[in-house]
């Protein structure tokens, strides 16, 4: 198993994987990390509109290599519902990952739980802990997450598999106050109407899957194994 990142390996890493350096967001070393997988798991991401350029120079690369392997991409729930611009670029990644002429598998999962922690965390400081009203969120664990990424990444080619969801959906005033209890952390929270198309979204659950709650290990429960 060979593993592509930016940086170099860190000292000390005896990990089972061999390490490549490269880029997507310049291609640089890219070439040289592709040759021989017959799987590629793409879970990089630069958090914006780069996603589509990065997800095409992986697919190129893969055409020279000339192995055509298994293109595995870990989405979201909600790309196509929610106009947010980072949900834009996703799904705009996902059609070049479907266009690629690779077999490929697409995985659409809810929002990770450290991501719900880290929207409380960021305003330690304040007096007051906001929360978006009316929004709900299916947080999931990222490591059941990457179970079913593996588990598909060593399956035939699927195309758009079931999207994957957390066990439960909570309102995010909810969870923030949850958050602070795990925190021990005392402080009021605040919800919040919030204009724009992108909150009509959230509100309307487009980036819910309650119909595919697979996810078994709780926000709670993963408050707990944060905390220790």
């Amino acid at each position: 198993m060979r593993l592509l990142s930016r940086r170099p390996r860190p000292a000390g890493d005896r990990g089972p994987c061999r390490w490549a350096t490269g880029d997507l967001t310049t291609g640089e070393g890219v070439d040289a990390a592709v040759p021989g997988a017959g799987v590629i798991a793409h879970c990089a991401t630069t958090l914006g509109r780069g996603d589509v350029a990065a997800t095409r120079r992986l697919a190129d690369a893969a055409h020279r290599a000339g192995s055509r392997p298994h293109l595995v991409y870990i989405s979201i729930v909600g790309v196509d519902r929610v106009p947010l611009p980072y949900y834009r670029a996703k799904l705009a990644a996902e059609r070049v990952v479907a266009e690629s002429g690779l077999p490929w598998t697409v995985l659409r999962a809810t929002q990770f739980h450290d991501l719900i922690a880290r929207v409380t965390d960021a305003q330690r400081l304040s007096p007051v802990a906001l929360a978006p009203a009316g929004v709900c969120f299916q947080p999931v664990d990222a490591e059941e997450v990457a179970e079913r990424l593996a588990d598909l990444a060593v399956g035939e080619p699927a195309g758009r598999v079931p999207d994957m969801g957390g066990p439960q959906v909570r309102d995010h005033v909810e969870l923030t106050r949850a958050t602070l209890r795990a925190r021990g952390r005392r402080r009021p929270v605040l919800p919040l109407l919030l204009p724009g198309a992108v909150f009509r979204g959230y509100r309307a659950g487009g980036h819910l899957a309650p119909d595919h709650a697979v996810g078994r290990i709780t926000y709670e429960e993963y408050l707990v194994g944060a905390v220790r």
